[in-house]
């Protein structure tokens, strides 16, 4: 029996999964790095030449980051980078709240080697990004952080869920903080946060305690949600 795709002129399988996973976690990052801003239109022809695809995978691409609500169709208009505000989100934070507590408890896998020298090299570029500081390169570290704190568990329900959540919100820093006057002095206190939060979980880790990584995370995105909505309503304090 001849393998799927063989002699067809058809990609395999496989190959069409990593074709649509290269092109949907491109087009992601880009949104979430404001490479593609909010209510800016994204073209399937465009995005099809790009990847030198059919736009059959760019529709499959488009409708999954649709569902998760980077994007949205307009009539008439195509599909376009959805905007968020702050308050939108703080359902989607009181959720990653309490998720982030079950890293490390549920399905705990233990860091090898190779993993623990990536998060010293994690946290070598943190401390490289206070003495200067790069509001795209810090949100770039924050999302390859993440990645690697997923390592901890193998639940997948976990993962999934946790990483659909964490890209609704991740772009929230730099579009809310890009519009402050003290933009500098707040990228600069972010990075010091995020450097301690990082040391804190590799100490964790080092320890052997993968619980109390799961209590430093739902501390820290907890703060990080407050911080973010003083940031955007001056005077208020944020509500749960």
């Amino acid at each position: 029996m001849r393998a799927a795709g063989a002699g067809t002129g058809e990609p395999a399988g496989s190959e069409v999964r990593a074709r649509f996973e290269r092109i949907y976690h491109t087009l992601r990052t880009r949104i979430c790095l404001l490479d593609h801003a909010p209510g800016e239109r994204l073209r399937e022809e465009d995005i099809a030449e790009e990847f030198n695809t059919s736009r059959t995978p760019v529709r499959r691409v488009l409708a999954r980051l649709e569902d998760e609500g980077l994007l949205r169709s307009v009539h008439g208009v195509g599909t376009i980078v959805t905007d968020i505000h702050i308050d939108d989100l703080q359902q989607v934070y009181q959720l990653r709240v309490e998720l982030a507590e079950l890293i490390g408890r549920i399905s705990p896998v233990r860091p090898d080697r190779a993993e623990m020298e990536e998060y010293h090299r994690q946290l070598a570029r943190c401390a490289v990004l206070i003495e200067k500081p790069d509001a795209r390169e810090f949100a770039r570290l924050n999302m390859e952080f993440f990645h690697l704190l997923m390592r901890l568990t193998a639940n997948e329900p976990l993962r999934a869920i946790s990483e659909r959540l964490y890209y609704q919100t991740t772009r929230i820093w730099l579009q809310t903080a890009s519009k402050l006057q003290a933009y500098e002095d707040m990228l600069v206190n972010e990075i010091r946060v995020f450097q301690r939060e990082m040391a804190d979980i590799v100490a964790a880790i080092e320890c052997g305690d993968l619980h109390v990584v799961g209590h430093i995370r739902r501390a820290h995105v907890a703060m990080s949600f407050a911080r973010l909505h003083a940031a955007a309503h001056p005077g208020q304090a944020a509500d749960g």
